[in-house]
């Protein structure tokens, strides 16, 4: 139970938040087991983001009564902070949301549309009580089968047989299997526990380096890993994958010395965060054929410029940061947070909050 609860906020918490602001409103009434509703009068929710993005449309189906501002210009934004009740960051840098969180006296609730925060989170968010939430647990499955194809993109040569193909040549040769291969993962958070999910399905040895020490055995893990035995379990992989959100903890954790490290027949996936690798160092390694191959869908500088060495390689497959960008992405994102605003509006705890001073 409290492993379900860990990222929940409670109706304590929000009766701290709120004692202030809900003089003359209606408040929670807990009778029973029945939550009354928290708000009665309209909902001000302010939205970061051009008023032109297509996400925007599907707000429409956020629960009545409920005032709408839309806007991505500083002057507009600071106009509408102070009513505001809950910022929705939409896709947005961060600068923004910093810029106007002094004049939201009223706010009570902030959210991400993106799963990372890294840009978002600042030290007076951080030290502030208003409750953070983000887009953890929509943009996972898609990660992981991007992680999963990308495994199978080298285990089969995909890329030799478009080669062979092209060049209209029949030449056959040995591929090898995921069955019985060691995937490591680093970062076992939503991402992490889906990639897992899934190579776990497929026969694969799944290992994984955790933040936290576990609670309780996973049944999909082989062996779990602390940070400081990050190195042996980059030795025992056969496929790595790097799921760690952006932290002053993470930030280049995976440099020249960890690239050395790996298996010279290892390939290493990156679906977290881009800076939680040292690019410098991953190119030499796959230049000195210190490892076999990396697939990424996250760089260091995004767009990657078009004169980046990865461009070139042979041993690369690159994704400009759009594997999770699958059907419905943004519809997805948006009902979560629907879904969320339903809760608040009615007293119950938040899901997907962010634990601010950990930065995801």
């Amino acid at each position: 139970m409290a492993q379900a609860c860990k990222h929940l906020v409670y109706r304590g918490e929000f009766a701290q938040l709120f004692s202030q602001s809900f003089r003359g409103r209606h408040a929670t009434i807990l009778t029973g087991l029945c939550y009354l509703p928290v708000f009665m009068d309209p909902i001000t929710l302010l939205v970061i983001s051009s008023p032109h993005y297509p996400f925007l449309r599907f707000l429409d189906g956020l629960p009545q009564p409920v005032t709408v501002h839309t806007g991505n210009d500083l002057d507009f934004l600071k106009q509408h902070a102070p009513d505001a009740d809950v910022i929705l960051n939409g896709f947005h840098d961060g600068s923004a949301l910093r810029a106007i969180l002094p004049l939201a006296g009223r706010v009570k609730w902030i959210h991400a549309l993106s799963a990372g925060v890294e840009k978002v989170l600042s030290p007076e968010l951080i030290e502030s009580p208003i409750p953070l939430t983000n887009g953890k647990g929509v943009f996972g499955p898609a990660l992981a089968e991007f992680a999963v194809a990308s495994m199978l993109f080298f285990a089969k040569d995909l890329r030799r047989l478009i080669r062979q193909q092209a060049a209209a040549r029949w030449e056959q040769f040995d591929v090898g299997f995921l069955r019985n291969q060691t995937l490591g993962i680093v970062g076992y958070g939503g991402i992490g526990r889906e990639v897992a999910r899934l190579a776990h399905a497929l026969g694969m040895k799944v290992m994984a380096v955790r933040r936290r020490s576990p609670t309780e055995n996973d049944p999909i893990l082989e062996r779990s890993f602390t940070r400081e035995q990050l190195n042996e379990m980059l030795g025992l992989s056969d496929y790595i994958v790097a799921a760690a959100p952006l932290t002053p903890e993470t930030q280049g954790m995976l440099g020249p010395g960890e690239f050395h490290f790996m298996k010279n027949t290892a390939v290493f996936i990156n679906v977290g965060r881009g800076a939680v690798v040292v690019e410098s160092a991953l190119v030499s390694a796959l230049r000195q054929s210190l490892l076999r191959g990396a697939a990424l869908d996250v760089y260091e500088t995004e767009p990657l410029p078009s004169d980046h060495p990865f461009y070139g390689m042979e041993n690369v497959l690159l994704s400009p940061h759009s594997a999770d960008h699958t059907t419905g992405w943004m519809e997805l994102a948006v009902k979560q947070f629907i879904e969320n605003f339903e809760r608040f509006r009615n007293g119950q705890p938040l899901e997907y909050v962010v634990d601010k001073s950990a930065g995801y």
